[in-house]
């Protein structure tokens, strides 16, 4: 399917994208005729702004899944007016290879990482940390020892309320004679959990 098949679709399938989906097909278009290659939502955003392109984050959600449809059926399209894609100085080694269909292979899946690097950087902007935490309360490093649950153990026993001359509140905390508070409210419930999943 061509690019202008593909919009023509599209436009009869979403009426309401239909400005959106012809002003990123008039800047796709420019950019093939221009011989360009950068055909990320970022660019094409910035090409656009002038013509109500929608931002590179509209393009890039759930919701955008027809703008990027064409984008991609633009990307697709072998065009001879396009640039051969310049390697990035550490990859000036793929010119090197000898063997002619092996160094088109090459120069292929460096553009593709290139590209697919251009992507990760529109939509986690650089300097963003992201921490992934994929530890469990079992882990065996998050373990009571058995010094430390017999102490806990301690806490929520009648002996300790006993040895202390405490009773147990209403929500969950500790109070001396005088009615005064100890532990705070979810103290004794936060011990049961301690205990249970440590």
């Amino acid at each position: 399917m061509t690019p202008e098949e593909l919009l023509a679709h599209l436009c009869e399938k979403s009426p309401r994208q239909k400005a959106s989906l012809e002003a990123i097909y008039d800047v796709c278009k420019d950019i093939v005729e221009s011989g360009g290659t950068d055909f990320s939502y970022a660019g094409i955003a910035r090409l656009g702004a002038e013509r109500k392109v929608p931002k590179a984050q509209s393009i890039a959600n759930k919701t955008g899944e027809n703008y990027q449809a064409l984008i991609k059926c633009f990307v697709s399209v072998p065009s001879t007016r396009r640039r051969v894609p310049t390697l990035r100085g550490g990859d000036a080694w793929a010119n090197e290879i000898k063997d002619p269909q092996l160094r088109i292979l090459v120069h292929r899946s460096l553009a593709e990482l290139a590209e697919a690097q251009r992507t990760i950087k529109e939509i986690v902007p650089p300097g963003t940390v992201i921490r992934v935490d994929d530890r469990s309360g079992t882990a065996p490093d998050f373990k009571l020892s058995a010094i430390e649950r017999r102490a806990m153990e301690y806490l929520r026993s009648d002996d300790f309320l006993h040895d202390w001359k405490l009773e147990r509140g209403r929500v969950g905390d500790i109070l001396d004679p005088e009615k005064k508070t100890v532990f705070k409210p979810g103290t004794m419930q936060a011990i049961e959990k301690v205990l249970k999943y440590l």
